[in-house]
């Protein structure tokens, strides 16, 4: 994506507008301002259905490629992956929601 429509999209873009990228689950992200921080964009990572809809309200926001490079350390953790193995157990199953006008199943 260029600089020239990242900056188009921070000048133009409607505030906690999203805007799809070619990777899926990759989103572009215009934060409103706040305070003294003037409006600024981010970097979203919300997992996305069949239709390439998010399928979380919001995702994981990254503000910067320094902020990234934490997030990648702190997922290398390999008790993290068993914490969250301890987490899947512990909690009730997920179920999946049924939309409106949606028939489903269950098995």
């Amino acid at each position: 994506m260029s600089e020239e429509r990242l900056s188009e999209f921070l000048k133009t873009g409607p505030d906690w507008g999203r805007l799809k990228t070619t990777v899926a689950g990759v989103f572009i992200l215009k934060m409103p301002a706040y305070r003294n921080s003037p409006a600024r964009i981010a970097v979203e990572l919300n997992q996305v259905d069949d239709s390439g809809s998010p399928t979380k309200k919001r995702g994981l926001v990254v503000r910067s490629a320094q902020e990234l490079e934490e997030y990648l350390k702190l997922l290398q953790y390999d008790k993290l992956l068993q914490l969250l193995g301890a987490v899947d157990k512990v909690n009730p199953p997920l179920r999946r929601a049924v939309r409106p006008g949606e028939e489903a199943l269950e098995i």
